[in-house]
């Protein structure tokens, strides 16, 4: 016989603790609050670090790319650029060969900022005590959800 936890909540569950959605929730809060003491340090926070490793993986890049890396809005990215240039980390230009486009850049002081933030993905395997092979495991897994979720998003609209 297959235990309950095997076979998934029953269907039409409206528990709480039955909701995927909740469990992505307080998984997403759960950890961004454990990044929250080390990148504190850096001066940082949650939303201007991803900007940051995308700008370091890539390099200058314009502000849809960004957005679209990242899964966020116009609306959203503008200000948080608009932090990290204050902040002397980045540098936004508008494109010479099309004014619509904004290029975004790291600064010098974004470059070296970089090195201190090396630390940052082995303190949080550390303080969750994840090895490298369950994060790989379960990052795969939430890709995999994610293209499930926009495809049926993409059918429902």
């Amino acid at each position: 016989m297959t235990k309950q936890e095997d076979v998934g909540p029953p269907d039409g569950s409206l528990l709480l603790d039955d909701q995927l959605c909740f469990a992505l929730y307080a998984a997403q809060r759960a950890v961004t609050a454990a990044y929250r003491p080390l990148l504190e340090e850096l001066g940082l926070t949650y939303p201007q670090y991803l900007v940051l490793l995308v700008l370091w993986e890539r390099g200058e890049t314009t502000v849809k790319e960004l957005a679209g890396a990242l899964h966020l809005d116009y609306g959203t990215m503008s200000p948080l650029l608009k932090r990290l240039e204050s902040a002397g980390l980045v540098r936004r230009e508008r494109s010479a060969h099309d004014e619509r486009s904004v290029r975004v850049a790291l600064t010098g002081r974004g470059e070296l900022l970089r090195e201190r933030a090396e630390e940052v993905p082995q303190a949080l395997l550390t303080a969750t005590g994840m090895s490298g092979a369950d994060v790989t495991r379960l990052r795969e897994e939430l890709r995999l959800l994610t293209e499930r979720a926009e495809s049926a998003a993409a059918r429902g609209r």
